[in-house]
């Protein structure tokens, strides 16, 4: 049976640890990913973009670092956040898999 001052400090306990999983560096990550990919749309007409490129697989590839290329600072800087945050996100999310018995150890 657990005492009052047990009970206290257990709640505590479970209440920092839902603060430490909703400031964590991933939720940063996602959440600036969010606004990068917002900030784009707001700079670029994304749609109008992909629609005057070309439609096979490697022309599409070099008409998008055509477009990156020439496109202004804040858009270079803004898809460089968005490729940062999605790399950050896929390595805690492997990080978190493995952690967590996801994946089968020999």
């Amino acid at each position: 049976m657990q005492t009052e001052i047990e009970k206290n400090v257990m709640r505590r306990i479970y209440r920092i640890r839902i603060l430490y999983g909703i400031f964590s560096l991933a939720t940063a990550s996602l959440l600036l990913l969010v606004l990068s990919l917002w900030g784009i749309g707001r700079e670029v007409w994304v749609a109008a973009v992909f629609a005057n490129g070309p439609q096979n697989f490697s022309g599409h590839l070099l008409y998008l670092l055509y477009a990156f290329l020439h496109t202004r600072l804040i858009v270079q800087f803004l898809c460089l956040v968005v490729l940062a945050s999605l790399f950050y996100l896929a390595y805690q999310t492997a990080r978190f898999l493995t952690d967590f018995g996801g994946f089968a150890r020999a």
